[in-house]
């Protein structure tokens, strides 16, 4: 499964201040850093559902990697000839519009089709990742009192950082004893957001499928 982490960012995933947790003892506290992104993506529960979703809805995503490999062999000369023909002197965005826009056409089709494809698989993901998410908080919140931590940041907020100050994988522990597994099917009328409206709202991504055009023509010179 492919843009892990894109799709973790899109669903929104802890709770507001979750990551500025307060001092849970008298003691005094420190500063670490941690990446809820990785925690999840670490995790037991994720692992398990990933190779489960492979396996489940392994016909469609072998079916839309053989749909992107004809898709691309079908845009390369079109994107050829729209090189050759961005070259050529006195070319202009004008006279290039219309393959520009053959191509972009195409592309757009293929995407849609293969979301269409790979949309099983991609709700079964969203829905494991949404349970995992869900316990998210309460797994940070009990590896800064673990760890005696009183100001928790993500690792990009940091300039600095000792190995030592990261506790992602202590999240990751946490979230491992709070959900040993989760399930990849989701009830019939189940809608990404709706466990758990503080984590916010999780939105499907394509992770099984990248986008089916990986030589995009510019749109003019």
């Amino acid at each position: 499964m492919t843009n892990f982490k894109h799709l973790l960012l899109a669903a929104a995933l802890v709770t507001p201040g979750a990551f500025t947790a307060a001092t849970a003892t008298a003691q005094v506290a420190g500063i670490a850093v941690g990446d809820p992104e990785a925690a999840v993506a670490n995790s037991k529960a994720w692992a398990t559902a990933r190779t489960q979703i492979q396996t489940t809805y392994k016909a469609q995503l072998d079916q839309a990697n053989t749909r992107r490999q004809a898709i691309t062999t079908e845009l390369q000369p079109l994107v050829a000839a729209y090189q050759k023909a961005a070259a050529a002197p006195g070319a202009t965005e004008a006279s290039l519009r219309t393959q520009a826009q053959a191509i972009q056409t195409r592309e757009q089709t293929a995407n849609a089709e293969l979301q269409r494809l790979t949309a099983p698989a991609s709700r079964a993901q969203a829905y494991a990742i949404e349970q995992i998410s869900a316990k998210l908080p309460d797994a940070v919140n009990g590896a800064v009192r673990a760890k005696n931590v009183s100001l928790l940041l993500r690792p990009n907020s940091a300039l600095f950082a000792q190995p030592t100050a990261d506790i992602t994988a202590a999240i990751t522990a946490e979230l491992d004893r709070l959900v040993p597994t989760v399930g990849i099917t989701p009830p019939a009328n189940w809608q990404p957001g709706q466990q758990g409206d503080a984590q916010g709202a999780a939105a499907p991504a394509a992770a099984a499928a990248a986008p089916a055009a990986t030589t995009r023509a510019p749109t003019g010179r």
